[in-house]
């Protein structure tokens, strides 16, 4: 595995964990279609949220949310979308929300941002 996919994997396992431990329950992760891939899904209460997870080693090359562009977040609703229509009744709501992590290695641990609600 490349060291960006590495890096990818661990802000992914790591947002998941995060996310639990903030009180929702992750339902799905890496979820496929020809649309694209939703990093995570889970259920805040009654609402669905679909979770894009940016990870960076550092801000050399911007903040890991500058990449989350409009393009981006309108490919995240129609993969939400299609995500709504295999699971219809999972969740009563639909949020997309960000996480980007940021591993501070100089000091051994991750900064952890979440933006709910980011294509609002």
């Amino acid at each position: 595995m490349a060291k960006k996919d590495e890096l990818g994997q661990h802000g992914e396992d790591v947002a998941a964990e995060w996310l639990e431990a903030q009180g929702m329950r992750v339902v799905g992760r890496n979820w496929r279609c020809r649309e694209g891939e939703i990093d995570v899904i889970a259920l805040d209460g009654d609402e669905a949220v679909v979770i894009e997870v940016k990870t960076r080693s550092g801000t050399g090359y911007g903040h890991a949310l500058e990449s989350v562009t409009a393009t981006k977040l309108a490919r995240l609703r129609r993969l939400a979308g299609a995500w709504r229509h295999e699971h219809p009744g999972v969740g009563r709501g639909l949020r997309i929300d960000v996480v980007a992590i940021t591993i501070e290695r100089c000091q051994g641990h991750e900064r952890i941002e979440h933006v709910r609600g980011a294509d609002a």
